[in-house]
């Protein structure tokens, strides 16, 4: 069992692929029909159903990662057209160097600092690693969802070797799968309800990768 949240856990693709670590891999003989099943399931489902929404992600730069500087702007999207309006936008801010959309909300600064309130209200005493290195985090309610999410937006930023990556995660929501892709044509991660509850997804991306999974996306829905 775990507490908050496990990494390479069983999610929504393990009943569809007999091994999901393998599918997407590039030395996949049907790679391109299991990426195909695997989008229509975890985003052009949600989307059809107006149950989709998109986070791209902005604000780490040169390797930095403080929780304050991790920018975001939630979109709830309802077709590919959408999704393509957003790109735009969001290249035209670059091309004039004009600042990148951005939500009010904090994605890691805000919730951090209340979970660190809290356990300080319950009476733990945090150091300051706990407080400020992620892989400390843990030590207290809720920092271990927190420090999951960290590393989903640090890969999606960043990159990762490993193409594919199921992940179980208790949140304020409710309990979520994550499920995250690391692909020639895209990166992206994918949040939604466990064990096929009723709910909302969110597909997570950095601004940079708009393009390439809008081409993805428009690839496998043809």
């Amino acid at each position: 069992m775990f507490s908050e949240a496990k990494e390479h856990a069983p999610g929504h693709l393990h009943q569809i692929f007999a091994d999901p670590y393998s599918a997407f891999d590039n030395l996949s003989v049907e790679r391109q029909l299991h990426l195909r099943v695997a989008l229509q399931a975890l985003v052009g489902e949600p989307l059809a159903n107006g149950r989709l929404t998109l986070r791209v992600i902005h604000g780490w730069e040169n390797g930095g990662f403080e929780p304050a500087d991790l920018a975001h702007g939630d979109y709830r999207i309802a077709s590919l057209d959408d999704l393509a309006r957003i790109s735009s936008d969001h290249q035209q801010a670059i091309d004039h160097a004009a600042p990148l959309p951005r939500d009010d909300a904090s994605l890691l600064a805000e919730p951090l600092a209340d979970a660190i309130a809290a356990a300080e209200a319950k009476g733990q005493v945090l150091d300051e690693e706990m407080r400020s290195i992620p892989a400390r985090w843990p030590a207290f309610d809720q920092g271990l969802t927190l420090y999951t999410f960290f590393k989903v937006y640090h890969r999606l930023t960043y990159g990762e070797d490993d193409t594919y990556r199921s992940i179980q995660c208790r949140t304020p929501e409710g309990l979520r799968e994550i499920h995250e892709f690391h692909l020639e044509e895209g990166e992206f991660a994918v949040v939604r309800p466990s064990q096929d509850a009723p709910g909302n997804s969110v597909m997570v991306l950095h601004v940079s990768q708009l393009e390439p999974v809008r081409r993805l996306m428009e690839a496998c829905s043809a």
